[in-house]
């Protein structure tokens, strides 16, 4: 039957048009954002999980800024006592050359000098950002220095932030407010037998503090071959001290290291992740799209002759 109120060719192609159309609209915003989920209404699990996977790498970054703000505060300290256990290694050759018969005791005190004097230079120097691990002005001692480490998420969706912990006060060169904090300022107690004298305890660099006991590591024209024993001894303790300080600075430098490597890779590996889950194929999308514009123009042609056949009554009536 043929009727001029209802074109059932036309409706047909209309609808058919139609959807075609939306599908275009689909692909044609998947090409344009890259995305096969871009809202919970495309997929809600995967968006969800995509969402709150995005969130966690933002968290991530945050720590490996955190990381490189602790990595170059462990640096800073590190590089201090490494220049610092150079200069006591410096101090100890000074004084074996002083044990030598003969030699100018006072002039070798004069390089000495320069030397205490290099010591604390490097100890104030080594500051980042206003935070110094070698050297503390402040009544308080130098406590534990914790950097953030990590962000873990666990399997109830409960999330934890890792920390880093160096105990600062193993590092600390100079203090003075208490001399005994500081591995340079703290009076060192050796063999009485390796000095010949009733003092046997010895400290390197002297602070206002009033805290030290012993002797001052000096050198004048009358110190005794035994006093000079004595003091190398006790430098060699300075030393073995600080070598052992700046052995487990450098372990905590290396694990803020690997752990920096290893946010680097895991924010890789969960955006590798996530595109997985919502990123668009767009080798599929383009030739989805393409066969789409093929369809829709099919689609206005069929929508064409059904309208058309409607004219085609008048010439019944001529």
């Amino acid at each position: 039957m043929t009727s001029i109120l209802t074109n059932a060719a036309a409706l047909a192609a209309l609808s058919t048009l139609r959807t075609i159309g939306a599908n275009m609209e689909s692909t044609q915003g998947r090409v344009s954002s890259g995305l096969r989920v871009e809202t919970a209404a495309d997929n809600s699990a995967y968006w969800s999980i995509a969402t709150t996977m995005r969130s966690d790498n933002k968290a991530l970054s945050t720590v490996q800024d955190a990381l490189g703000l602790g990595a170059a505060k462990t640096d800073t300290a590190y590089t201090g006592l490494n220049n610092a256990i150079d200069v006591i290694s410096e101090i100890r050759a000074k004084l074996v050359t002083a044990r030598e018969p003969g030699v100018d005791k006072t002039k070798i005190n004069k390089e000495l000098t320069e030397l205490k004097n290099q010591l604390a230079s490097t100890a104030q120097s080594a500051s980042f950002y206003g935070e110094n691990w070698l050297y503390n002005s402040s009544t308080a001692a130098v406590g534990t220095k914790e950097m953030v480490g990590s962000f873990t998420r666990f399997a109830d969706g409960s999330v934890q932030v890792g920390i880093l912990q160096f105990d600062a006060s193993t590092s600390v060169l100079i203090d003075t407010k208490n001399a005994s904090r500081g591995a340079l300022t703290k009076s060192i107690q050796v063999d009485p037998a390796k000095t010949g004298t009733a003092t046997a305890t010895y400290y390197l660099i002297t602070v206002a503090s009033g805290s030290q006991t012993g002797s001052a590591i000096q050198l004048t024209g009358t110190t005794t071959d035994a006093e000079v024993e004595g003091m190398i001894s006790a430098v060699e303790s300075i030393f073995t001290n600080l070598t052992a300080s700046a052995a487990t600075l450098g372990a905590t430098n290396k694990r803020i290291s690997m752990q920096d490597d290893f946010m680097a890779d895991l924010r890789q590996t969960i955006t590798k992740g996530v595109g997985r889950l919502v990123d668009a194929d767009m080798n599929e999308e383009s030739t989805r799209l393409k066969a789409l514009q093929t369809q829709q123009q099919l689609g206005i042609q069929s929508l064409s002759i059904a309208n058309s056949n409607s004219e085609n009554i008048l010439s019944l009536f001529r």
